[in-house]
């Protein structure tokens, strides 16, 4: 399920990302203080999102959390497309953005990426909301200016700064990604891992007796235990992410090197 960021109203969205004068939470003048703020319900819908998923995500559930019916929030916010950027933007309000230039460069953003992903496995629903067209918000500019920060102690150009940024992204979403879905995987089909694996594989040299002429290569990698992780304990797909994480990064930072000694 991906969904794309950005379907309301431009001009309303934006003004209550940024908080622009005129927008509810931000009204002053005389009268009854309102029940509720933006705030609030944002918080409350981050809350739904990471306990039931996008699918679960509504703004009746959102209402039911204050005993109130979905239309009474449509005061606050207009609809679930607005109540979805502002998710998606205050929720990126939670990763760090002082790092201490001291260890340098490549220490630093290997701290980054390791936040952005425990940030990710926290609220996984963040990997639904498409990267193909921003939020444009306050707290997803944070997140830009904290990398470029870190970035820029590189010495890469501009350009070259661009497309690193979009490659780091990238490799941790994609790696949560695999995470996420293959903990959703359990309980969806209620079959782990290791006995889906175990179900199918195992029938390879009945549906395939000539497997290793038509595939050297990967037999050649099986022998070498090449497919064996470290820790049995840790369901297979998810430590395979973690190890490719951890391999990748290292092999990111590498390239990072290359590119700079370059472009000296």
């Amino acid at each position: 399920m991906v969904v794309f960021a950005g379907q309301g109203d431009p001009r309303r969205s934006m003004a209550l990302l940024w908080r622009t004068p005129g927008s509810p939470e931000v009204r002053t003048g005389p009268g009854p203080k309102p029940a509720l703020n933006v705030d609030e319900i944002v918080d409350a819908a981050i809350e739904v999102a990471d306990r039931d998923g996008m699918a679960g995500l509504s703004m009746r559930a959102v209402g039911e959390r204050f005993g109130r019916t979905a239309m009474a929030l449509y005061t606050y916010v207009p609809n679930k497309a607005e109540l979805l950027d502002l998710m998606y933007d205050r929720v990126h309000a939670e990763l760090p953005t002082g790092y201490a230039p001291e260890p340098g460069w490549r220490d630093t953003l290997t701290a980054w990426a390791g936040d952005l992903w425990e940030f990710y496995l926290r609220h996984p629903w963040v990997l639904q909301v498409s990267q193909a067209r921003p939020v444009l918000g306050p707290n997803e500019y944070v997140v830009l200016e904290t990398l470029l920060g870190i970035l820029y102690r590189t010495g890469l150009d501009a350009k070259a700064l661009r497309r690193t940024v979009g490659t780091l992204f990238h490799f941790v979403r994609g790696l949560a990604q695999t995470v996420t879905e293959a903990r959703h995987a359990k309980v969806a089909t209620g079959m782990s891992d290791e006995d889906w694996w175990y179900a199918r594989s195992a029938l390879l040299a009945e549906v395939a007796p000539d497997f290793a002429e038509r595939f050297p290569t990967v037999t050649r990698m099986e022998s070498d235990q090449g497919f064996q992780l470290d820790d049995e304990t840790v369901p297979y797909l998810e430590q395979e992410a973690r190890e490719t994480f951890r391999f990748g990064l290292t092999v990111l930072l590498d390239g990072i090197e290359s590119a700079r000694a370059t472009s000296a």
